[in-house]
């Protein structure tokens, strides 16, 4: 148990830095109230457990070949650009004040997890977090502490965004219409500044290879 307690504090320690998937979840929570905001955590939560077993069959290492990273960086800042558009343009739309009737499917939200966690960023963080683990998950003796590693740290994610979610819940009762709408258009030119990292990204490890 001790093992798994010690990476559900590391779940909540990598959660907690503000990133792509943060900034998505903190803008729908405030639109459209706690399951909105949880629907885009459980959707970056449903590519995390993907990239798990994906990672304990052998991802990790094709995912660590330069030419196979550098097209990700691509895919990740056009995804990110066009969640930041839509957070811009649409930054009046599907707004619901606390107590008001919320119009927007969960399926749209979730879909919006889902893109975000697709990145470069995320790929990247499973293969450190798992490097020393993966070297042993092999051995058949070694996979159940994987899989407890595994579980600690979705654990840890799951607490930051309960957390987060509470927070932003609380937060939404006393904001009106326009201050939304303001942390909707700020949330789009966050995304905005992930989508150009990952440019600069790109641009180096091109660089690189010159």
């Amino acid at each position: 148990m001790s093992l798994y307690f010690a990476y559900v504090m590391v779940g909540l320690a990598i959660a907690m830095p503000i990133g792509a998937i943060t900034i998505e979840m903190t803008k729908q929570g405030l639109k459209n109230g706690f399951m909105h905001g949880w629907a885009v955590g459980f959707g970056g939560m449903t590519i995390d457990l993907i990239l798990i077993f994906a990672l304990y069959f052998g991802l990790a290492n094709i995912l660590a070949i330069p030419y196979i990273q550098m097209p990700l960086w691509i895919v990740g800042a056009i995804f990110l650009f066009f969640l930041a558009y839509d957070s811009i343009k649409n930054a009046d739309k599907d707004i619901a004040i606390a107590g008001e009737r919320v119009n927007k499917s969960l399926f749209k939200t979730y879909r919006n997890g889902l893109l975000v966690a697709v990145s470069p960023g995320n790929l990247v963080f499973w293969i450190s977090v798992f490097g020393t683990v993966l070297s042993n998950s092999y051995a058949g003796s070694e996979s159940s502490s994987f899989i407890i590693v595994a579980m600690g740290i979705i654990t840890g994610i799951l607490l930051h965004d309960i957390g987060l979610l509470t927070i932003v819940s609380i937060t939404r009762k006393i904001m009106n219409r326009h201050m939304i709408k303001m942390t909707s258009i700020l949330a789009g030119i966050l995304l905005f500044g992930f989508g150009f990292y990952f440019l600069y990204e790109f641009y180096i490890g091109i660089q690189a290879f010159l």
